[in-house]
């Protein structure tokens, strides 16, 4: 008994997250990758890309400190991050790195330092709602989880 109200929980919060546009069609498809043989495949590929990518956020911003400018670098940085941010569905924090590519195209500073700033909030925020996700996940366990679309 339960269990049904927190299913009904993990599906609304998953809801949200598509709704408030954290999420696009990638991470269903990550899902649908997810099965009994491998029932924590999804939270193991965000986590992953979590750790990976706070590596390229700590390099983004010691680029981003070096005066002048290496908007170069900078893109080609950007666009591993926005690659990797398009693995998982990260829809919100795509956006603010194609932003901040064109930006970077432009040579506008100001527009990537902005955009910066906005899309590691985008990130942070996206990080705390996948964790609160996982977690109940995880109380409901890896058969109940699997919450593909139909």
């Amino acid at each position: 008994m339960e269990r049904n109200p927190m299913r009904r929980q993990l599906a609304s919060l998953r809801k949200s997250l598509f709704d408030q546009g954290y999420l696009d069609e990638q991470f269903m498809e990550l899902e649908q990758l997810q099965d009994d043989a491998n029932p924590n495949f999804v939270e193991e590929v965000v986590t992953l890309y979590y750790r990976d990518s706070a590596r390229l956020i700590v390099n983004l911003d010691h680029a981003l400190e070096r005066r002048p400018l290496d908007f170069s670098k900078l893109d080609g940085l950007m666009h591993q991050f926005k690659g990797s941010s398009s693995s998982i569905g990260a829809k919100k924090v795509k956006a603010e790195s194609t932003l901040f590519r064109e930006y970077c195209k432009s040579g506008n500073a100001e527009g990537c330092m902005r955009t910066f700033q906005q899309l590691k909030k985008e990130y942070a925020t996206l990080r705390k709602k996948l964790e609160t996700y996982f977690q109940l996940a995880r109380q409901i366990g890896p058969m109940e989880s699997a919450n593909r679309p139909k």
